[in-house]
């Protein structure tokens, strides 16, 4: 099993992985808190990479990668990603593939560094207004109490006991990898493995309580200016005010975006890969860059 290959970045080494050839790299960006990315997309960037080179960077704290050495700003993310690459031989120019949190990296990248990016291709990647728009309805004190309580659970259930047992089916196995056909048995054991390994890291803690300027971060760099295909989910949200959905459906058409809804779940990528790779393809062959 290709694991990937660990680089030095700002004190610390992050694990790289990458197959597929082209002259394009579809660089796929980590959800928050997903404990072993380099598995965990395995289903669509095994398709993508029948026609594109694809790069899997591990954020510091997540799979195989070594812990963080600076705060989780989208600034200091954006710039591990980018020098994790490099290190690793990979140029640019790059196509984006967030998903979730990493959505707030995407477009801070693709417009501070528009000569790098070439387009991105959403995985139902998190939208900045949304997570501003959070922040007025819930408050920051009561967000970071949310916040402690749901990592003093996570790292309970890292434990591997009662409650990881209790609490299965909806944590190590929510994507459904460790009962599908998409991993081998030796990467299901692996993936488990790093769930419990990483799954009360700190770096996801801190990843969430930067969600608020990391949105804003993001906002203030504008909108994506580059060619983006967007797969949105139905995602229900905390407060009934607020919608995922209706979120990015907007924020797609400010941009100017290919726009595809589905009702497979914020995990997507693993139920509906033949399809979402066929989308994704098929937009950067219109664009040339496939």
């Amino acid at each position: 099993m290709n694991k990937g290959t660990l680089v030095d970045v700002n004190g610390t080494q992050l694990n790289v992985y990458t197959e597929g050839s082209g002259d394009v790299t579809a660089v796929i960006m980590s959800g928050g808190g997903v404990t072993a990315p380099v598995l965990e997309y395995k289903p669509i960037y095994r398709r993508l990479s029948a026609k594109l080179r694809v790069a899997v960077v591990e954020k510091a704290g997540y799979g195989l990668s070594g812990g963080m050495r600076s705060p989780r700003t989208v600034g200091n993310l954006v710039a591990e990603d980018r020098e994790a690459l490099r290190a690793a031989g990979i140029e640019p120019p790059y196509v984006l593939v967030p998903h979730s949190y990493s959505g707030f990296e995407a477009i801070y990248w693709a417009n501070t560094y528009p000569d790098e990016v070439r387009a991105v291709l959403s995985m139902d990647m998190a939208i900045p207004e949304l997570a501003v728009q959070q922040s007025e309805v819930l408050t920051e004190e009561k967000r970071l109490k949310q916040i402690d309580k749901q990592t003093k659970l996570l790292k309970a259930i890292a434990k591997d006991g009662f409650l990881a047992r209790l609490f299965r089916n909806k944590a190590e196995n929510v994507s459904g990898l460790l009962t599908g056909s998409e991993l081998t048995g030796e990467e299901k054991a692996e993936y488990r493995r790093l769930f419990y390994k990483n799954l009360a890291n700190e770096e996801y803690a801190e990843e969430s309580r930067q969600m608020t300027a990391n949105a804003k971060a993001a906002l203030g760099t504008g909108t994506l200016r580059c060619p983006a295909c967007f797969y949105i989910s139905d995602m229900k949200m905390l407060s009934k005010k607020l919608s995922w959905r209706q979120s990015a459906l907007g924020y797609a058409k400010k941009c100017g975006g290919e726009v595809h809804l589905s009702d497979k779940g914020h995990m997507m990528y693993a139920l509906i890969p033949d399809e979402m790779a066929q989308t994704f393809i098929g937009f950067l062959e219109k664009h040339g860059l496939a």
